[in-house]
């Protein structure tokens, strides 16, 4: 006579019991690992009860975490996947990648908005200097109604609905004041300032997305304390309106330098702007063709040399000599010039005009300041009312990134572009390639592909030896 082990039911059950046991393996080994870590690096008792543990769902319903660190009195948060520093464009495209994958993150950002460098530093007159359809962020192209060119406030709406696509809600007003990792918990630990309280953000991955352009630049300049005019950076600069009438010297020549200038003009102030280093200035455009667009596709076939002989003869054609204006070009050409140094060619979009009107002045750098005055290299003094620096930006990394030697002092990867993307320890960089959006999304999409990869790893059900049902025969 056959006889089933415990009967017909509770061999079900059994099988039920096995099947949940079998599903849930992954969500409670993570579950695991995750409450073991967060308690060694927010050294919170061993009795302590983790919300994950305590959850039946899995990883990705739960983001977040909150425990509080009763020895150093701040919050203590675990992420649930990657912490993304910095919600402008790259940090933007780093989320959306991420939620592509099934993998949720979480976005600090130091302002009360994103994309703060567009919203709140920049000029009122700006316009993306390339075409739209290298500056879109990965797999959201710009609407079909928008100009080649899309203005500051167009491309701010196309930020904003980026983020509403995707469902990106940044943590806002979260100063990051360090960033380290942590190697007895093997997780990064990411400290906050914020209005009310001191916050540490814990996760497995971190992903560096401030930017090139995270910090003004402010150099060192003789005498500029006593100098009694208005002095202000390019990021505070909206329009030549409050300008009119005055004799302003605009520090710089590059892409904003040269278009402050002519905004200066456009409202009839008298721009005086200072060039010390060598630049190229290229046409935007040649017979109505996006000259950053030709180079692309003549790079696909040609030596990069070779190209930039050929962008300088346009811009001859186009722009003629520059040299006797003031505006020396360098000896190494434009492309080579941006991929070794990250100097980016200034595109012409009027400036150059003034300049040979004489509506803009080209003066060469400065030895001293004084009272309502400026002394030049040459031995000129000018009679200056106010100063722009249109000095640039720099990365802030260096600033909060501790014990990684990843980036340079610089606050750039190492490792150049295409390679410079990922660090060790779960340590990302995204924004940092000196090739504008394009490189930016490129980064982007090759790290949360990289982060999506890992993550699905890990929640592969294990494979586990099954117990064996055997029936048991009796012989009377």
């Amino acid at each position: 006579m056959e006889v089933g082990v415990g009967g017909g039911r509770r061999h079900r059950e059994l099988k039920a019991r096995q099947v949940v046991a079998t599903r849930s393996q992954p969500t409670k080994i993570v579950a695991i690992r995750v409450w073991v870590k967060l308690q060694i690096a927010c050294r919170l008792p061993a009795t302590t009860s983790s919300p994950l543990l305590c959850s039946t769902s899995r990883p990705s319903e739960e983001i977040m975490a909150d425990q509080f660190d009763f020895l150093s009195h701040r919050r203590c948060v675990w992420v649930n996947g990657p912490i993304i520093v910095g919600a402008g464009p790259s940090g933007l495209a780093v989320a959306a990648g991420l939620k592509e994958h099934g993998v949720p993150s979480v976005i600090l950002e130091r302002a009360d908005c994103i994309a703060s460098l567009w919203q709140k530093r920049t000029y009122d007159r700006l316009k993306l200097h390339l075409p739209k359809q290298f500056c879109q962020l990965p797999k959201f192209p710009f609407p079909a109604d928008y100009p080649e060119y899309p203005t500051k406030k167009q491309f701010i709406d196309y930020l904003e609905s980026y983020a509403s696509h995707f469902g990106i809600n940044p943590i806002f007003n979260q100063a990051v004041q360090s960033a380290r990792y942590d190697e007895t918990s093997e997780l990064w630990r990411v400290r906050t300032a914020g209005p009310a309280t001191e916050v540490e953000y814990i996760g497995r991955w971190l992903v560096a997305a401030t930017g090139e352009n995270s910090e003004k630049v402010v150099p060192e300049l003789d005498g500029l304390r006593e100098f009694a005019g208005d002095v202000i950076h390019v990021c505070d600069y909206k329009s030549g309106e409050n300008f009119a009438g005055k004799r302003v010297l605009v520090v710089g020549c590059g892409n904003s330098g040269m278009e402050i200038s002519l905004d200066l003009c456009d409202h009839n102030a008298f721009p005086a702007m200072v060039v010390r280093d060598r630049a190229h200035v290229l046409p935007r455009e040649v017979l109505g063709k996006s000259v950053y667009e030709l180079a692309v596709v003549m790079m696909k076939w040609l030596p990069l040399w070779l190209v930039d002989k050929i962008l300088l003869v346009l811009a001859w054609f186009v722009l003629g000599s520059t040299e006797k204006y003031g505006l020396r070009r360098p000896s190494v050409g434009p492309l080579q010039l941006k991929n070794t140094q990250g100097r980016t060619p200034v595109l012409d979009v009027g400036a150059l005009a003034k300049v040979k009107s004489g509506d803009i002045k080209v003066v060469p750098g400065i030895k001293r300041f004084s009272a309502g005055k400026v002394e030049l290299v040459d031995g000129q003094v000018l009679d200056i009312d106010s100063v722009i620096l249109a000095t640039g930006y720099r990365s802030n990394v260096p600033q909060w990134l501790q014990g990684c030697d990843f980036f340079s002092k610089d606050g750039f990867p190492k490792t150049p572009f295409p390679n410079g993307w990922k660090g060790e320890c779960g340590l990302y960089a995204v924004g940092f390639t000196k090739k504008g959006l394009s490189g930016a999304a490129s980064d982007a999409v090759r790290t949360a592909a990289d982060i999506g990869r890992i993550w699905k790893e890990e929640l592969k059900p294990a494979k586990r030896l099954f117990a064996c049902h055997r029936r048991c025969i009796s012989q009377n």
